[in-house]
Formats: C-alpha cells, sequence, structure tokens
C-alpha cells in the first residue's frame, strides 16, 4: 500500500520522474512533454509576442497547410485567394494535365472531284410553259439552270425512267420539280381535285417534306387547279384523311405514315398515278424504310401499271442500286462530276444499268467548289472549351453567323443545348452582340415544335442549330456559314450529306470536324474518298478566348498587352469550363442531364462500324477526360446502375433496402465510390474468388 501511495503522489505532481517496468527504463510522450516545459524559461521572463503579429503568423501558417491539404487540387475551379505576391492563384493543371499528345496530321495531295454548279444555259430556252418559266425567275429568282438541272430536265420531260446522282445543295428538287409541274398542266381534260394522285412524292425526313412541299407550292403558283399535299409523321391522322378525302394530286409523304394510310385509309389511291419520285433514297433505305418502300412499290404496281419513276441520291449506295432495279425500267443514269471524262464516255456511262455503277462505300463524292473543310484534333478534357471558343470566335468576328452543330443522339443535342444557351447567351449579353439565338432539332420533338424551330431557323439570319443527322439530308436552309461535327460520321457518305448542309449552289461555306487524338485517322479514310480536309489547330481556336475581356483574370502590376501568352489562354479556358461545371452540379437535375448525355454518348460510340472500329472503339476512351467535356468534375462509378429505370423518380425514392443491404456486403474502399478525371473507367473488375470445398478455412 506504501508504494501505491508513492507511485500516485508521483502521477499527480507536476514535475514527473521516469519509472522503471521489467528491468527497462521507459519514458512516456506525456512525460517528455512535461519535462520539456520545466526546462523551459519562467513566463516572466519571455517576451511576448503582439496581438497582430500573433494572428498573423497563424494565419500564414493555416495558409501554407491549406495549399498542401486542400482537396481543391482534384477540381477545375479558379482559386479565389490571392498568394503572397497579391496576385490570385489559377489552377489550369486539371484541364491542361495528362491529356494524350495530339498527333500531327499529314495531308496527303488528293485531286478532289468537283461539280460545276451552274450552267450557261437559262430556262427559258426549254419547252417550258411560259408562266413557268415566269414563276422560276420572279418567284424563286432564278435564271440560269444547274449541271444536274440541265441533264435532267430534258430527260425527265421525254418521258424516260431516271437515276439522278448529283451532289447535295445541286437543285434536283427543282430538277424534278419542273418536269413534273411542266407535264401536268398539260394534261386533257384538266385535273381535278377530286381525281387523286397523279405523283406521289417519297422523301425520308418531315422537314424535307415540309421543304419539297413549299418549293412545288411556289411551282404551282399559276396553276392554281393542281392541288399539293403533305404526309408526315406527328400529324393528326384524322385531318389527313380528310384532306385525302378532298383530293390531294401532288403527295408528299414520308414512307411509314403514307404505309399508314395505305392500310387504315379507304379514301386514298392510285389508279391516276403517272409519276413516283424518290428523294435521297439512300438516306429512306439507311433509316430501315426498305420494307416500306416494298409495301408502296406493290400498292401502285396493283392499282397502276404505266408510270415514270425516278431516284434522286447523292451518293450510290448497293441498296440504291437494289432499288433501282426494281422500280426503275430502262432507267438513264445521269452523274455530275467536274472530271476528266469526256461527253462520249458520259453518255456511255450514262447507259449502264444501275448494278454496274460503282459503290458508294469506296467510291469518290463530287464536293461543291466553293467549301472549305477544316479538321482540328482536340483531347476528350478540353473538346467543350474548344466547342465554345469556336462559338464565341465567330459571333466576335462574324456578325451574320449561322451555324449548324451535328450530334449522335437526341440527348446530346438536348444537353448541349440547354448548357450552351445558357452560358453563351449570358456571355452574348456581356459581348453586347444581343443577335444570336440557338435552336434545336431532333427526332424525339413533337411535330408542331420540330416545324416551327425548321421555320424559325430558316428565317433568321444568324443563330446556332443544334441538331442529329435528322437536318443533314436535303434540307436547303439559307445562308449557313459553318458547318461544325462534335463527332465524326460512321460513313463518309454521312459526312458528305452534313457539309452539303453550307456551299449550297455557289455560295460560299466552310465546315469543321472536331476528333479526338485517338480519331486522327479518320481524315486517312475521308482522304481514300477524295476528301480533302485541312488542319486547324486547337490553340489558334483556344487563342481566340484572349479576345474576350469578361473572361481575363485582373493581376496587379500586369499590363494587358503581356498576358497574351500561352498560361493566359490556359487560364481563361478554365474559367470558361468553371462556368460549365458550375452550371451542370448546381443542381441534381442538371447533373442527371449531363450523366444521361455521357451515357448516350458512351452507346452511341459503341455503334460504329466493324470497319472503323480501329479508330473508334468504346475502349478507347477515358472516361474520367470524357466526363470533363460534359461539365462533370468526376466520372460517374457505375454510370449504366445510375441511370437505370425511369430518371423522373431518380434521387426522389431511393433503392429498395434489400438492394441497399446487398451493396453494402460487398467490401469497397471509399476511393472506388468515386472516379477522378485520371481513371478510364474501364478497369476491369475484381473476379470473385471461386469456392473450393476441399480447402480449409483459416482462422
Amino acid at each position: 500500500m506504501g508504494d501505491t501511495g508513492i507511485i500516485l503522489n508521483i502521477t499527480d505532481s507536476s514535475a514527473r520522474a521516469p519509472y522503471r517496468r521489467a528491468g527497462t527504463w521507459q519514458q512516456s510522450k506525456g512525460v517528455k512533454r512535461k519535462f520539456s516545459n520545466v526546462s523551459k524559461e519562467p513566463e516572466a521572463k519571455r517576451q511576448p509576442a503582439p496581438p497582430s503579429q500573433k494572428y498573423q503568423s497563424k494565419n500564414k501558417l493555416a495558409e501554407r497547410n491549406k495549399g498542401k491539404n486542400s482537396p481543391s487540387k482534384k477540381t477545375t475551379s479558379v482559386a479565389s485567394e490571392e498568394n503572397q505576391k497579391g496576385r490570385p492563384a489559377v489552377k489550369t493543371s486539371s484541364l491542361f494535365k495528362n491529356n494524350p499528345e495530339v498527333p500531327a496530321i499529314e495531308r496527303t495531295k488528293i485531286t478532289q472531284l468537283q461539280e460545276q454548279v451552274f450552267s450557261s444555259d437559262s430556262f427559258s430556252e426549254l419547252e417550258l410553259h411560259p408562266h413557268l418559266v415566269s414563276t422560276i425567275t420572279n418567284v424563286l429568282n432564278m435564271t440560269h439552270m444547274t449541271s444536274v438541272q440541265k441533264r435532267t430536265i430534258p430527260v425527265l420531260m421525254s418521258g424516260r425512267d431516271a437515276l439522278v446522282r448529283s451532289q447535295t445543295g445541286s437543285g434536283k428538287t427543282l430538277a424534278y420539280g419542273i418536269p413534273l409541274v411542266q407535264a401536268l398542266q398539260g394534261v386533257t381534260p384538266k385535273i381535278q381535285r377530286i381525281d387523286g394522285p397523279y405523283a406521289l412524292i417519297i422523301v425520308p425526313t418531315r422537314e424535307l417534306a415540309l421543304q419539297s412541299f413549299t418549293t412545288i407550292q411556289k411551282l404551282l403558283k399559276p396553276f392554281t387547279w393542281i392541288v399539293p399535299g403533305v404526309l408526315m409523321g406527328g400529324e393528326k391522322r384524322k385531318s389527313e384523311k380528310a384532306r385525302l378525302r378532298k383530293g390531294i394530286n401532288i403527295l408528299i409523304s414520308t414512307p411509314g405514315r403514307l404505309v399508314d394510310h395505305i392500310k387504315s385509309t379507304q379514301s386514298i389511291h392510285f389508279t391516276r398515278v403517272r409519276w413516283l419520285i424518290v428523294d435521297e433514297a439512300d438516306r429512306i433505305l439507311d433509316l430501315g424504310f426498305e420494307k416500306d418502300v416494298t409495301a408502296i412499290l406493290n400498292a401502285l404496281n396493283a392499282q397502276c401499271q404505266e408510270r415514270q419513276n425516278v431516284l434522286l441520291s447523292a451518293t450510290l449506295s448497293q441498296g440504291v442500286t437494289r432499288l433501282a432495279d426494281v422500280s426503275l425500267h430502262n432507267p438513264l443514269s445521269i452523274t455530275i462530276t467536274d472530271d476528266s471524262q469526256t461527253e462520249a464516255q458520259r453518255a456511255v456511262t450514262d447507259l449502264l444499268e444501275p448494278s454496274q455503277q460503282s459503290d458508294g462505300e469506296t467510291s469518290s463524292f463530287a464536293m461543291p467548289e466553293k467549301l472549305r473543310q477544316h479538321a482540328v484534333v482536340v483531347p476528350s478534357k478540353l473538346k467543350l472549351v474548344t466547342l465554345a471558343a469556336f462559338i464565341l470566335a465567330k459571333w466576335k468576328c462574324e456578325k451574320k453567323t449561322k451555324m449548324i452543330i451535328f450530334f449522335p443522339s437526341c440527348e446530346l443535342v438536348e444537353f448541349h443545348h440547354k448548357l450552351l444557351s445558357s452560358i453563351l447567351e449570358l456571355i452574348d449579353k456581356e459581348m453586347q452582340t444581343h443577335s444570336k439565338a440557338f435552336f434545336r432539332l431532333h427526332g424525339n420533338m413533337e411535330q408542331e415544335e420540330r416545324t416551327e424551330v425548321f421555320q424559325q431557323f430558316t428565317q433568321a439570319r444568324a443563330g446556332v442549330l443544334f441538331c442529329t443527322d435528322v437536318a443533314a439530308r436535303g434540307l436547303d436552309l439559307p445562308q449557313v456559314t459553318w458547318i461544325v461535327q462534335y463527332n465524326a460520321p460512321a460513313s463518309a457518305a454521312e459526312y458528305i450529306h452534313r457539309v452539303g448542309r453550307t456551299a449550297r449552289l455557289g455560295a460560299q461555306g466552310s465546315s469543321l470536324l472536331i476528333l479526338l487524338p485517338s480519331e486522327a485517322e479518320y481524315i486517312r479514310i475521308l482522304a481514300d474518298h477524295k476528301i480533302s480536309v485541312s488542319e486547324m489547330k486547337m490553340d489558334e481556336v483556344l487563342s481566340n478566348l484572349l479576345k474576350m475581356d469578361f473572361l481575363e483574370i485582373k493581376r496587379v502590376g500586369i499590363k494587358k498587352s503581356q498576358a497574351s501568352d500561352p498560361q493566359a489562354v490556359r487560364e481563361r479556358a478554365t474559367v470558361l469550363q468553371t462556368k460549365f461545371e458550375d452550371y451542370v452540379h448546381r443542381s441534381p437535375d442538371t447533373a442527371l442531364c449531363a450523366k444521361r448525355a455521357l451515357q448516350s454518348y458512351v452507346r452511341s460510340y459503341a455503334t460504329y462500324p466493324k470497319t472503323l472500329k480501329h479508330i473508334f472503339h468504346v475502349r478507347s476512351l477515358h472516361l474520367g477526360h470524357v466526363a470533363k467535356s460534359f461539365g462533370l468534375r468526376d466520372a460517374p462509378h457505375n454510370l449504366s446502375q445510375q441511370l437505370a429505370g425511369n430518371p423522373k423518380h431518380l434521387g426522389k425514392a431511393g433503392p429498395r433496402r434489400a438492394n441497399v443491404h446487398k451493396k453494402m456486403k460487398a467490401k469497397q474502399k471509399f476511393s472506388d465510390l468515386l472516379l477522378s478525371e485520371f481513371s478510364s473507367g474501364f478497369s476491369p473488375k475484381p473476379k470473385k474468388a471461386k469456392h473450393d470445398t476441399n480447402q480449409k478455412i483459416e482462422t
């Protein structure tokens, strides 16, 4: 008991002596700290630091520790604190670090096929009705024929079937519309509305149906007794049936809706049909309407035997040749290219059967003469910023910019339209340009909204249209100056149709193709089809941000002229990227929209054909980097599981408790729950250990 009392007294004392246990001397940390306090000077002899200096030193130490331990290094947010020199610390490593190397693009010399758009012949030289010539001159403002019109109109007026292949934007609608109106206005006795269809025009999309209807309506202005009409998906069947009962003489329709009326509408008949015109035949087949076209042909053959058939296309694929073999009788093939063929060679080519023509997948394509084509190679993380910088540059330099941006899916159109319109319209106000508008067009929109957007963009003097390939075929959108392809198309033919929305009928136009470093070989694929593309450097596009003063980071003691260096470009790009990320992460709904767009992008990437899998393979994507291009700071973990189910209820009602318990059973590290931008997202899952009944369990 006495020993114990002595130990207690030592423990309670302020100066604690070392104690001995098991024959060794040990000293605790607490003992060491108290001994050090004893060895120091008394408090009375020390010079206390002033309170201001004391707190200042603590703040400096906190700032140093904050710079070392702060998790903000993993984000792209611009630091708002100033360093010791009074300059804001802008972090650009997250956006410009760990990117793949951009390969150098070797541009091979290519003799690109050109097509002479206009000819020297005028419409007055043809044997047309004077009122029709006057309408073409005064209403359509055209005096001279294009090359395809010069060669096609006389053939169709002679009554022969024809397969017309010409570049997009060369005037193919008038090439068949003028001889069609010329033939129908001369029918005796006069055509009456109740007679029903005399001509049937099949087009792939609703927008092209509206455009073709408008063109035919203008041509029929002096011939009021001939009634055109249009049938397309999205409209009310009841109103369409009423129009069919009243009578339509020139019927323009999409394949699916026409087959629907053939099966369900008794008032539709084809006994007087004299013309069958299939416009954009390759696109009709690409969209999977081959069975519908077959059903239409069977209905026509059952009710009328003698008619004139015309197929028009910008490309000639195997599907088009099969359709030509079935629908055309002794056709004349018309191909317009400005190559080395003589007139005699062209005559021989024209007389060949469609099956003897070259395949569209391996042949060359005629390009508009005044089309300037560009490509830029951009790492995934910088893709969104580069697109925004390109749009801003055109707004700043070109007052009447009219641009179309193609995306591979409806979700991508919706996401980029919301994101860029929200951010860039605010920037537009700061730039005081207030004349730009954003539009969107895709297949999931209601028909009334699609029609309204199509008409608004057609009439607009400037604007940006975000769209899918629904706007890639046949549409004549006036004054479009730039075509941007945010993702590479799945074929060279699709590339031709997209860029064909500009440089139409001899006008000036430009195109830009955005590629990832792993996709640079796609330019060689285009070169195999004699498509010449010049390289545009990413740094040149991003350097346009230096003209945007609102992105400038003001620093004390630095002149504006000294800030025009690569570091300044990176800082402004980071500021713009931060605006996008702040918008995406401001609410669960915007974050969910970004995740769904990311999922749609990965799915569309997996749909490239086998011939392009060596260039576009989903395993070559770095999901952490790709997530940056959608404004996400980190790639979502288990993306497919998060987005399963109804998106409207996602986040409100959580998963069932049974699923939660199942997930909690699996041992997961906290670092596995979030994938940073440095994670590819395609790391293999850990294999489950196989249970061996013979193996003993060690305890």
